[in-house]
């Protein structure tokens, strides 16, 4: 299928909170025997899951489901309280791989719940991030996708405050965030705002390369709500033809001219190649980079814990001096792309 020319939109793919959770996942599949229980797919993209249930990953919707003492990872859209209380008490060893940006959010919301603020929570629902933030204080939080929405929970007392999901597109935030300040006095809004830096700038690099391509190709899945925003940029830019696809094989065959093309934040690299490969562009493929990336998300906690103690045990039982760095610390020298590739 030769198009002409591809053009790839940088940042694309991987996200820092994305390569925590993957290679978090990784390390549980190494040291603890099969099976590993995930609540939720440890991010959304079907090809990461497949990988880690070839592992001998169960992913769950219940940690009920998980036995007594059994290994559990949360996933990296963040979990209701209930939900990290009840894995706690099932006896095994946990770890939360939610991302730090998700984490800002459920502080906020903790925060001005305690100082008796209605928190207008703009996301989608159903969403497990929205589901996860909005269990942290459901007395306190109403979920706004209108303006509608607003207007109803403005009705009320206040004072109010206004968060919203990580992952949303600008154009789906920035209209109801503008509503939401021109009718609610005195809002309270974050200093920083609760869109994922990533997000936002896979959004950007997209916008630079779609209005001058003939098609664009979005990879990720379809239950990734970033990566259905970022179709939904190159189509409010103008862009007269967009496919979100999982792999290549699901590429139209009718294509020509430029392709500009992307990934999710959970979309592996190396489906990014294998589309490149089928496009096969007559004359070349090149990046149009609007900001580089060098955000690093160290393991969560409790795995570096956990892997401290193991390095102990062995330097022990083997009466060997081990580096003064220990496994968590050299976790930044490795990629979430390498952990897929192994």
């Amino acid at each position: 299928m030769p198009v002409d020319k591809v053009i790839l939109a940088s940042p694309r793919g991987f996200c820092a909170g994305v390569e925590k959770a993957i290679k978090a996942l990784d390390w549980m599949t190494k040291v603890f025997s099969p099976p590993v229980y995930c609540y939720h797919e440890i991010v959304h993209n079907q090809y990461v899951v497949d990988h880690f249930k070839s592992l001998g990953v169960i992913f769950i919707d219940d940690v009920a489901e998980a036995p007594v003492g059994a290994p559990i990872m949360l996933s990296a859209h963040g979990s209701p309280p209930s939900v990290i209380a009840a894995a706690q008490e099932n006896g095994g060893t946990v770890v939360d791989a939610v991302c730090p940006l998700v984490t800002k959010v459920h502080h906020e919301l903790r925060v001005r719940s305690r100082k008796g603020y209605t928190v207008l929570y703009v996301g989608h629902e159903g969403h497990e991030e929205a589901v996860g933030t909005m269990a942290v204080a459901p007395e306190s939080v109403h979920l706004i996708q209108t303006e509608a929405d607003i207007d109803a929970v403005g009705a009320g007392e206040g004072p109010f405050a206004l968060l919203s999901q990580t992952t949303l597109s600008l154009d789906e935030w920035q209209h109801l965030r503008d509503y939401a300040i021109a009718t609610i006095p005195e809002l309270w809004l974050p200093n920083r705002s609760d869109l994922c830096f990533a997000t936002t700038n896979r959004q950007a690099a997209l916008r630079e390369i779609a209005s001058q391509s003939d098609a664009v190709i979005v990879i990720g899945s379809a239950n990734s709500s970033n990566t259905v925003a970022l179709a939904k940029v190159a189509s409010a830019v103008g862009c007269p033809r967009v496919y979100r696809i999982n792999q290549a094989s699901e590429l139209p065959d009718d294509l020509s001219g430029v392709i500009g093309v992307t990934a999710g934040a959970s979309a592996p690299e190396s489906l990014v190649d294998e589309v490149v490969r089928t496009l096969n562009p007559t004359d070349g493929v090149y990046v149009n980079s609007v900001t580089i990336e060098d955000e690093y998300f160290p393991p969560p906690p409790e795995l570096r814990e956990l892997l401290r103690s193991l390095e102990s045990l062995v330097s022990l039982a083997f009466k060997a001096k081990l580096p003064a760095d220990d496994v968590a610390s050299r976790d930044r020298e490795y990629s979430a792309a390498a952990v897929l590739s192994a």
